[in-house]
């Protein structure tokens, strides 16, 4: 089997030779370029024909988004990972390059003097989501789902109780996917939403002040601990905390951000939002999109078990379909939709009180 040829894109010298000693230790990966700059990188791109790109958003001469919108107009589908610093202004330029096409982002090490660290850092969080971006055999098989008694899906009645919350989980192409999602409603949501996008600190904050500012009904917010969540109104889980809902006398749900250890190696974890909500005994509404990994599988189970109802992206519609795929392939998801039939397909379950399979 061919190697993945990469390419490596910064202006910092100990950055570009430490990228490279982490793709180089991936048996299936060479590195057979660098460039200090976007300028560089864009003349080697035909000579070298790399399968992907590692690009720096901050570089001079040719900043990585400025790079990253010149590659789209002849490279339309080469994968394409940013590399930015967990600071306000390197959230906005990632999530400014996932609009402009980037396929995933990767926050640089606080501290590239600890090479062990940041070796480590960058392996375990970079190298899987270049696996992500292409199909088996090239790369392992995915986990097995956790046994269970896979849910068919069938024609059923969701009894008389309306739907009292959404809960949406996303990890990869999640930011421009929920953005989508959003401008889809046409009118008022008349419940809460709660979502977990798997992102660090700032970057969910600057996604909730994002997706808020979007032309459409449904408002958003990053969460915080105890606050009443009204409806119309879509709350993040802030990137470094679990977020968990807990329903109090008069009904209503109310957040808490937990600093628990991370689930599928997330925190925020899907799970963790999914098994809270579930454990309030409401009427839900679970919406599974585009990211890779598991997480949320096991959050559905117990949502299932709850008689809630399941949908989840479709694989043609998703950047990476893992999270969605495991729970379609659990048997838990009453439909398998593209992105653009997601918000009108929620607007439908949660105005009707009794439901027939889709």
């Amino acid at each position: 089997m061919p190697k993945l040829r990469a390419l490596v894109v910064d202006d910092a010298v100990v950055m570009r030779r430490l990228l490279t000693e982490v793709l180089q230790r991936d048996p299936q990966i060479e590195v057979v370029g660098t460039a200090p700059n976007g300028r560089i990188a864009l003349q080697k791109i035909p000579q070298i024909n790399p399968d992907f790109l590692t690009l720096d958003v901050e570089m001079p001469e040719l900043d990585g988004l400025q790079t990253l919108r010149e590659l789209r107009l002849t490279y339309p589908k080469l994968p394409v990972i940013m590399l930015s610093l967990l600071t306000k202004r390197g959230a906005a330029s990632t999530l400014d390059a996932l609009a402009a096409g980037a396929n995933d982002y990767v926050t640089k090490p606080a501290d590239s003097s600890n090479l062990a660290e940041s070796i480590a850092r960058l392996e375990a969080e970079l190298l899987p989501k270049i696996h992500a971006h292409f199909p088996t055999p090239v790369f392992s098989a995915p986990v097995a789902p956790p046994p269970m008694a896979k849910r068919r899906i069938e024609s059923f009645v969701s009894g008389s109780k309306p739907i009292e919350l959404v809960c949406i989980a996303t990890s990869t192409g999640g930011p421009n996917a929920l953005s989508d999602l959003f401008q889809g409603f046409t009118t008022p949501i008349p419940v809460p939403v709660v979502i977990v996008q798997h992102m660090p600190p700032m970057f969910t904050q600057m996604l909730a002040d994002r997706l808020d500012a979007q032309k459409g009904p449904l408002r958003c917010r990053e969460a915080v601990e105890g606050e009443i969540l009204t409806p119309g109104c879509a709350y993040i889980a802030p990137g470094g905390s679990h977020l968990s809902v807990t329903r109090i006398a008069t009904g209503q749900f109310v957040s808490h951000l937990l600093d628990s250890p991370p689930e599928n190696s997330c925190r925020p974890a899907a799970d963790v939002l999914f098994r809270s909500a579930a454990a309030t005994g409401a009427h839900l509404l679970a919406v599974v999109m585009t990211g890779m990994g598991q997480d949320g599988l096991r959050g559905c189970v117990n949502i299932s078990e709850r008689q809630g109802q399941i949908i989840v992206q479709d694989q043609a519609t998703s950047v990476v379909w893992g999270m969605p795929g495991a729970v379609a392939e659990a048997g838990l998801a009453q439909a398998i939709i593209p992105l653009h039939a997601i918000a009108p397909e929620i607007t439908r379950r949660i105005g009707a009180h009794s439901l027939l399979a889709v």
